[in-house]
């Protein structure tokens, strides 16, 4: 029977992969203190007309939330598990049993990749994941395989790169070359997936390229061919997106990889946490990008369009924001589910908003603000500090959205964010004695204060508190 249920999954993945041929995907993160109902999410995902999503890790709620929704599905394997893939066997057949295969029922979720590690050469890893990314993507796939012949040629074991792991010594892309010091290991891996027949992925970021240098010709992160190009032999070059994917095409034919498949497994804009992460430069550079990827043309050296992973969904607010303040602020959705501005993924520029996470259950409109009467605020801002080292303070740094605000409502900006990350909790607006709950939205333009959304731990903490009332109840209605 177990069998039977995977060669119907099978023929349910024949079927689903050819619908999902123009279909973007989009990455789907957990990192937030209250995540949004994942049934609702996937909900969403369908009537916005996505067809894949990626995962970061096998979330059991996302699983199942995704189970017969046909969503093509990438299922991430965070890298500090990586080492205990490599070295055991039996962990990487347990993980893929876990997994993997417990999904592979009929109306089960339609997994087409396995994504070993996450940007594991990534320069400031100094070299942690080196040695485990390969052993790791072979004992994953050999676990598959052991499974059955079947999923182990079907559900295909990749690893997403970022751009860094290539580099052009000229800046042009003909130069592209992988990195000296993983060039071995990297050889390793892209044998590994020609024989697997499985893409390689790598994750592109404009936005990155602008953000983190001051010289970076500003319209060359986006599509529309105003800024100064780069000039590559015979080949001018309009925009950092395609002159990166073609660096990153030259690198694999340097090793002779040149005809593996590539895919995007990341490609985005921040709407906040940078001067330049903002709504209007975020809607440029995806209305650019669909527009692109909507005329089919591919790069200068590769035609036709690589799959595309959008990041990301949501905005995460427990992110790490070592890289940037902006980290916790790719989705094009906000952490409410609604979305953040208009766009068009057919790229016809026929703009709208996609249509929000529907039901999603928001706590009391109330905020924790500075008391107004406060004056000395050298002491509020030692509550600040401790506000916003246990909370997201990062749309008040310089640049972003709330950084404008006056000094006395950026400690009420720090209050909140610290309140509803506590679930609103009436000791959380104590701060000394300076705090004070309100129920007039603070908000003030492009700087939202947000309202938490109500946890689904807050949810079941509340569904039994009602069920033991009621057995009480009924225990004294009964003597």
């Amino acid at each position: 029977m177990a069998r039977a249920a995977v060669l119907v999954w099978l023929l349910s993945m024949m079927l689903v992969s050819i619908d999902l041929a123009q279909g973007y995907g989009i990455n789907w993160g957990a990192m937030a203190t209250n995540p949004l109902p994942p049934k609702k999410v996937v909900a969403m995902l369908k009537e916005n007309g996505f067809k894949k999503v990626k995962l970061f890790d096998a979330d059991p709620s996302m699983m199942d939330a995704l189970a017969g929704s046909g969503l093509e599905v990438m299922v991430g394997i965070p890298n500090d598990k990586l080492k205990s893939l490599a070295n055991d066997y039996g962990n990487a057949k347990a993980w893929v049993k876990e997994n993997v295969t417990s999904y592979l029922y009929d109306g089960g979720v339609a997994i087409k990749y396995v994504a070993v590690g996450n940007e594991p050469f990534l320069t400031s890893y100094n070299g942690s994941f080196v040695k485990t990314t390969y052993p790791a993507m072979q004992n994953i796939q050999k676990a598959l395989y052991d499974y059955s012949k079947d999923i182990g040629t079907k559900i295909k074991v990749t690893t997403p790169f970022n751009a860094d792991v290539y580099e052009s010594k000229s800046d042009k892309p003909s130069d592209g070359r992988f990195r000296k010091d993983i060039k071995d290991s990297m050889v390793q891996i892209l044998k590994f997936l020609k024989e697997a027949k499985s893409p390689f992925l790598v994750n592109i970021y404009p936005f990155l390229s602008l953000a983190l240098s001051s010289d970076f010709p500003r319209e060359f992160a986006f599509f529309d061919d105003g800024g100064k190009g780069v000039q590559d032999n015979n080949i001018q070059y309009k925009n950092v997106f395609d002159a990166n994917l073609d660096t990153c095409y030259n690198a694999l034919k340097q090793e002779g990889f040149q005809d593996l498949e590539i895919q995007i497994g990341e490609v985005g804009w921040p709407t906040d946490g940078n001067k330049d992460a903002n709504i209007k430069l975020a809607q440029k550079f995806y209305d650019g990008l669909f527009k692109k990827l909507a005329k089919g043309e591919g790069t200068p050296l590769r035609k036709g369009n690589p799959e595309v992973y959008l990041f990301s969904l949501f905005d995460e607010n427990t992110k790490s924001i070592a890289p940037g303040d902006f980290e916790r602020h790719w989705g094009i959705f906000r952490y409410d589910g609604q979305p953040k501005f208009p766009m068009d993924l057919s790229g016809k520029g026929q703009n709208q908003m996609l249509k929000p996470v529907k039901g999603v259950e928001m706590m009391d409109k109330q905020w924790c603000l500075l008391n107004s009467d406060v004056k000395n605020l050298s002491k509020a801002q030692v509550e600040k500090d401790y506000a916003c080292s246990n909370s997201d303070c990062t749309s008040i740094k310089n640049g972003s959205s709330c950084s404008s605000l006056e000094p006395h409502d950026q400690i009420s900006y720090a209050f909140n964010s610290f309140y509803q990350l506590k679930n609103q909790s009436v000791e959380a607006c104590n701060f000394n004695g300076m705090g004070t709950r309100v129920t007039e939205d603070p908000s003030k333009g492009d700087c939202l204060f947000p309202i938490q959304v109500e946890s689904i731990a807050t949810d079941m903490a509340a569904l039994s508190f009602s069920t033991g009332l009621l057995l009480l109840m009924t225990f004294f209605a009964l003597m």
